[in-house]
């Protein structure tokens, strides 16, 4: 196949082709970041690079394309931003995907973006003539990242693996980012009015099983606080530039008592993510919340918990890159194009659908 990539970033396209054994002729790749260039060029030295997509025009191609894929920038459209939508010169560039849908008039293409308003979302399908399939990165991987995928390769949704973050966690890391300890005193007892006045630590279980310590000793917004359990899976990877962006794991051994759904108690000495959408905490006389007919996961003790950044090569493992293969430019460039970046796992899904049909 022949391929062109626009906005191609790290080339996490190319990865899945290749892990799938589809044979690339030529790759073409429109990007401008030159770190994510780097990374390409270092795992791919036959790569095309064309530079900025607004100057690739059809004659820059020596064969036809076959597939066409790009990630167009997604800031106007996120409902993280201020949804500015195509006046948003940045998700502007969606129309550039269009111009070149046009003019190379690929047999297959895919386009991902994230979650926006019908109304948009109407839009681009009009544009590119099929309706996008919605597909949360969190069934092939550790991390909750939903994207919609506007594609006509035949996909359907993929199997849940089961994969949550300790799955993808690296051996042996130990603090190295120096984060502030979780204060666990209050299990010990003491003043704890004082304690929950000061700090009102809680354990939040959402209904994927997903959970995360609110409240960390880290300035910020509500998102760069959260720390989340390794039982769980990780929130969407951003550009994470700075300002204690990285996702956080909570560490330490944790004790406790579970309630089954016969209402019967069990201790144990690890958390469980719980099934059902629930705030918990211990109230200030230290006791727990009156048990209900909702299942409930009640952590009622810590040990030397404390929560550390996720490294670089956690992040390549949530979005299913090889790894390592970010290596060679510093922790800030690689976080940021694997924010950017795309799970490889869920375009492998989508691109098996080419096995057989690449040469036809």
């Amino acid at each position: 196949m022949n391929v062109l990539s626009l906005f191609d970033g790290m080339s996490c396209g190319q990865i899945a082709l290749d892990q799938l054994g589809i044979k690339v002729n030529k790759y073409y790749a429109s990007e401008i970041d030159k770190y994510a260039i780097e990374i390409a060029k270092k795992n791919y030295p036959n790569t095309h690079h064309l530079g900025d997509v607004t100057k690739v025009q059809n004659n820059s191609f020596e064969e036809k394309i076959d597939l066409l894929i790009g990630g167009s920038p997604c800031q106007g459209f996120s409902f993280a931003g201020k949804q500015l939508n195509f006046d948003d010169p940045r998700s502007a560039l969606f129309f550039e995907f269009v111009r070149l849908f046009n003019e190379t008039k690929p047999k297959y293409f895919l386009l991902e973006n994230v979650r926006m308003k019908k109304e948009y979302q109407d839009i681009i399908s009009k544009y590119l003539g099929v309706e996008p399939i919605m597909i949360n990165s969190s069934l092939v991987s550790a991390q909750n990242r939903v994207r919609l995928y506007w594609t006509n390769i035949p996909v359907e949704q993929p199997e849940d693996r089961g994969i949550v973050l300790k799955d993808i966690l690296e051996d042996g890391v130990v603090d190295r980012d120096k984060a502030h300890c979780l204060d666990a005193n209050y299990f010990k007892g003491g003043n704890l009015k004082s304690y929950f006045e000061k700090h009102r630590r809680q354990l939040v279980f959402s209904k994927d099983g997903l959970c995360h310590v609110g409240d960390a000793d880290i300035k910020g917004n509500d998102s760069i606080k959260r720390v989340y359990h390794p039982e769980g899976k990780s929130p969407t990877l951003t550009t994470m530039q700075g300002g204690h962006r990285e996702p956080k794991i909570l560490c330490g051994a944790f004790r406790g008592r579970y309630y089954n759904e016969n209402g019967k108690r069990t201790d144990h000495k690890e958390s469980v993510a719980g099934k059902t959408s629930q705030r918990l905490e211990i109230r200030e006389d230290g006791k727990t919340n009156t048990l209900t007919t909702v299942q409930k996961d009640n952590v009622i003790t810590v040990d030397n918990v404390y929560y550390r950044k996720l490294t670089p090569l956690e992040c390549e493992r949530l979005q299913t890159v090889p790894d390592g293969y970010t290596e060679g430019v510093s922790n800030t460039q690689r976080y940021k194009m694997l924010g950017n970046g795309w799970t490889v796992e869920v375009i492998k899904h989508i691109f098996k659908g080419l096995h057989g049909n690449s040469s036809s």
